[in-house]
């Protein structure tokens, strides 16, 4: 069970049917090509404030086993970066997560809300305040790194990387979530994807990727405005494999995620993740 802690929370610290006519964004009435449109949708993108997203993650991590987590995001962009991230199921080697759990992020501070935190410490509080740094000496988690990419692993960032695919194709039109798409796959290779983005984001994924993933494989749904409404990710490794899935929405509407009442939030004590 404090393995599955621990997973859980290194996830929260990083955390990434067909109808209708096609919604393939135009140039001066242009259609443009696959490569083409990934690379408006990410110059879209990078135009965002905020937005919602659904998340599904899967994950295969050979002896240690498999996990699965669901939930929903909200971003903001400005005044400051924050994320409100809900985990309506996290489970990692045949355990599940008493009711799932609730992060907020604003800056650097995360605060965390998970029935197993109060039963491990004993709180009354229903929140809890975690120092990052300690958490990753005590958990043996590179929190800083986690951290570092939560931050430059945004929408335009996912999407940029994509554009270093060289083998991009159109699948055909869809719909995600009522909105007309244009669904496009390929693959990228993981190197070249990680060099057109900025310097700091480069840096902070450095090591993120094991070396013997070269590649990787993705859908992207992206509607008439250019903007992607689905992304799915997948990779492979020695020993495990894993794969993503975001669906975007709301884009630029108005988000409020702030930090709990400071009368709900308790600390994390310094054995709560070693058992010491």
């Amino acid at each position: 069970m404090r393995r599955l802690l621990v997973a859980a929370c290194a996830a929260a610290a990083i955390t990434v049917a067909g109808c209708g006519t096609t919604a393939t964004p135009t140039l001066e009435n242009t259609e443009l090509s696959a490569a083409a449109v990934l690379t408006q949708s990410a110059k879209k993108a990078d135009e965002v404030t905020s937005y919602a997203a659904d998340i599904v993650m899967d994950i295969t991590a050979g002896a240690q086993g498999k996990g699965n987590i669901q939930g929903t995001m909200l971003y903001q962009k400005t005044p400051e970066l924050a994320t409100d991230v809900t985990l309506s199921k996290v489970s990692f080697g045949g355990q599940d997560l008493p009711g799932g759990m609730r992060v907020i992020l604003t800056g650097d501070v995360m605060y965390m809300k998970m029935d197993m935190l109060k039963t491990l410490t004993g709180s009354t509080k229903p929140w809890v305040k975690l120092d990052l740094k300690q958490l990753g000496s005590s958990a043996g988690i590179n929190v800083d790194q986690l951290l570092g990419q939560s931050k430059q692993i945004d929408l335009e960032t996912s999407i940029k990387m994509l554009t270093a695919s060289k083998d991009v194709k159109e699948v055909g039109a869809e719909q995600v979530g009522g909105v007309d798409t244009t669904h496009y796959a390929g693959t990228f290779p993981i190197e070249e994807a990680i060099r057109q983005l900025p310097a700091e984001a480069q840096q902070n994924m450095k090591g993120q990727i094991p070396a013997e993933m070269k590649d990787m494989k993705f859908d992207a749904w992206i509607d008439g405005d250019g903007l992607p409404r689905k992304v799915q990710l997948g990779g492979k490794q020695a020993e495990g494999e894993f794969a993503a899935t975001m669906m975007f929405k709301n884009f630029n509407e108005p988000v409020e995620i702030k930090a709990p009442p400071a009368d709900q939030v308790g600390e994390l004590p310094q054995n709560a993740l070693t058992g010491s």
